[in-house]
């Protein structure tokens, strides 16, 4: 059930309705918990119970951990950590291991080489993962009271506005929502749903009508001239921040609807005057993720420069093959991270101009790095760049006409202004909020490029 089809727009409705018609916590968070099984199972049913099973392990985990001394506090943490990890490694990176040796031993799957593994990657698995984890890390940390009641545990990892793509919650924020029964609130209304339309409007009308050239450019790669292919690279760069924030923006508004904050995944991200600053910006969740439970344990900035570079850049390359199993990732994390490490962040005061000018820089590298993130494998990634930087001669075709090229590019004139000029989604004026919905729903509906585009972050 894509955030982006009528079949979402129907459920979430009746959900709502639902929701407000019943009179106590205990009820509202059961029914939340039935809906989000039902948004889950309608990917492919039968993987609920990888997920089922791994919420069973955490919550049990959760509760002796508080209860236990000594090393089996730690014992119990490793099982929960095992039985997570494990599960993502399986589904995720088994037939990588397997391709990976194959090719070490020059072996195909068709001789005498290991047979790729007949298995899907359940949809949100690297979110839905971390989100647990996080859990019983802070139960054991001693940050979080483990959670007594099955079902508020299940639903704090199962909450369907945010469980397939993030963002990645932590248990401070979602549980204590969960206990607290919250009246009908207007201005929460009017703001999850100003929020959902900016999403919906950055999905089908962006996002999807920008994949439209990326497509086209990365498909012909070999034969496109260098600024085709350099304006494919920015597409893409505003492609796959609309989709993906686009997404956080559809679920942060739906569950503001119901009273619930979750936190913010994106602010400004492209107008970042370095890449350190980038990923204080970009996908804020996983960043933060890592840095709590990755980063500062392996030693973060307390054991010298050489060390702190070194755990930078262990981070970044974990955080690029948690995105996916395929060298691409492993390369675009890679990479990010000794920018990170070569360029950090400083806080010296610049001029307008500066700014603008590092923002710029900034935001050429973060798209040079993204055509690793899009492209199939490592030789089209290195191809795609260097038919840009050689000038390479060829086809001036993009896939679209003129008037959806000058179209595509208002449209993201539109997105950067109004993101920059926006400090919040809520509009205190009704008579504003009506016309701002009915006039957004148009854009989308009018302009709209719908059919089977599923958000990129749902691979993950």
């Amino acid at each position: 059930m894509l955030f982006n089809s009528l079949q979402f727009l129907v459920f979430f409705m009746v959900v709502t309705l639902w929701f407000y018609s019943l009179q106590t916590q205990k009820s509202r968070n059961l029914l939340l918990l039935v809906a989000s099984c039902y948004f889950y199972m309608s990917f492919v049913p039968k993987y609920i119970l990888i997920l089922g099973f791994t919420i069973v392990i955490d919550y049990l985990a959760g509760i002796q951990i508080a209860r236990a001394t000594g090393k089996s506090r730690r014992w119990w943490l490793i099982l929960s950590i095992i039985a997570n990890v494990g599960i993502l490694a399986y589904y995720k990176y088994a037939n990588f291991i397997i391709d990976n040796l194959n090719g070490l031993l020059h072996l195909s799957s068709s001789s005498q080489g290991f047979d790729a593994l007949d298995i899907i990657l359940p949809v949100g698995l690297s979110f839905h993962t971390f989100q647990a984890m996080s859990y019983t890390i802070e139960v054991y940390r001693g940050n979080q009271h483990p959670e007594r009641n099955f079902a508020t545990y299940a639903l704090y990892v199962m909450f369907y506005p945010q469980l397939v793509a993030g963002p990645i919650e932590r248990p401070q924020n979602i549980l204590p929502q969960l206990h607290t029964f919250s009246n009908y609130n207007w201005d929460n209304i009017k703001e999850g749903i100003t929020r959902m339309l900016w999403g919906f409007f950055k999905k089908v009308v962006i996002a999807d009508r920008l994949a439209m050239v990326v497509d086209y450019c990365f498909d012909n790669t070999a034969t496109a001239s260098w600024y085709v292919l350099a304006i494919g690279a920015v597409f893409y760069s505003f492609q796959i921040y609309c989709d993906f924030s686009g997404y956080c923006d559809i679920g942060i508004g739906a569950a503001k609807v119901m009273n619930i904050r979750l936190m913010e995944n994106f602010s400004q991200p492209y107008t970042a005057v370095n890449i350190t600053t980038f990923w204080q910006r970009w996908h804020i969740s996983l960043s933060s993720w890592f840095r709590d439970y990755v980063y500062i344990p392996l030693g973060g900035n307390r054991k010298g420069a050489f060390r702190r570079r070194i755990n930078v850049f262990i981070v970044f390359l974990l955080s690029g093959l948690w995105h996916g199993a395929n060298w691409t990732f492993v390369l675009w994390g890679g990479l990010h991270g000794l920018l990170v490490t070569i360029f950090p962040s400083n806080n010296k005061q610049t001029t307008r101009t500066n700014h603008i000018i590092k923002a710029i820089i900034t935001f050429i590298a973060a798209t040079l790095l993204w055509i690793f993130f899009r492209a199939s494998n490592t030789g089209q990634a290195t191809d795609y760049i260097a038919n840009i930087f050689t000038l390479q001669k060829g086809s001036n075709a993009l896939g679209i006409n003129i008037v959806e090229l000058v179209l595509s590019i208002l449209l993201i004139a539109t997105l950067l202004i109004t993101e920059y000029r926006r400090k919040n989604h809520l509009i205190s004026s009704n008579k504003v909020f009506y016309v701002y919905a009915v006039l957004m729903a148009a854009i989308c509906y009018w302009l709209g490029v719908f059919g089977e585009n599923q958000f990129i972050y749902f691979r993950f």
